[in-house]
């Protein structure tokens, strides 16, 4: 068993006083290898000491005593939609629906006030007539890992909030927050290149709505995919 201290800088939020889930999640399953679920049991504090336990086949997160996340190895059945163009996600881009109303503006993945060179900046939107919603992507330097490769832990952050907003619209009063992101990385990209990001909606049961995403290189190749469990909630709980 392998335990270490981390901590979430305030760069990576999603909501003001919380990790961004998909960061939270490729934290939590920094050690594993393979295709990775992690399930989220409480919201990720910010800069905070946090204990990360993991051996070869799970990891848990815990605040203290609290737990929370847990990540194991899993299997993953998605059927991957033909890549979007670079072009054609840039076009969608435009029509983000978080440039005129977000939850959560200073998202580090989302957020149209973050940044460049700050925030992922990922603002998807729909594609014509095919259900699936897409956005451009070039990683700053500041994502590299020791390699030079983009680290893993913001393949998870890019996968994880465009699958939120394949589920929108939301009935009136409620909102998602992430429970389960289940990723497959297969593989390494460099800052500086030019990436897609698209995602779509899957099915719902009961207040759970699942989602897909994947990130694909200029030319079509795929980098990652994800399937992400979304909880409805009263959107009351985050006032």
């Amino acid at each position: 068993m392998h335990v270490e201290t981390v901590r979430i800088s305030r760069r990576f939020q999603g909501p003001p006083r919380s990790s961004n889930g998909g960061y939270a999640c490729g934290l939590t399953a920094r050690r594993l290898k393979g295709t990775i679920t992690v399930r989220l049991k409480a919201p990720p504090p910010l800069e905070t000491d946090l204990r990360l336990e993991s051996d070869a086949d799970k990891a848990r997160l815990f605040n203290g005593t609290s737990l929370i996340a847990e990540a194991q190895r899993a299997n993953l059945d998605l059927s991957v939609p033909t890549a979007p163009s670079y072009e054609q996600a840039s076009q969608a881009a435009e029509s983000f629906i978080g440039f005129t109303q977000h939850q959560f503006p200073e998202c580090f993945v989302c957020g149209p006030q973050r940044s460049d060179f700050d925030g992922l900046r990922i603002f998807p939107g729909p594609l014509p007539d095919v259900g699936v919603i897409a956005a451009p992507w070039v990683p700053d330097q500041s994502l590299a890992d020791s390699s030079g490769h983009v680290e893993h832990v913001y393949l998870w952050s890019a996968l994880d909030c465009p699958s939120g907003f394949a589920l929108v619209p939301l009935p009136d009063g409620l909102g998602i927050v992430l429970g389960e992101l289940c990723v497959s990385v297969v593989r390494d990209v460099s800052p500086g290149d030019a990436l897609v990001v698209a995602a779509w909606p899957i099915g719902t049961n009961g207040r759970k709505r699942f989602a897909g995403s994947a990130i694909y290189t200029a030319d079509s190749a795929l980098v990652a995919q994800a399937q992400a469990t979304w909880i409805e909630i009263p959107l009351s709980q985050w006032q």
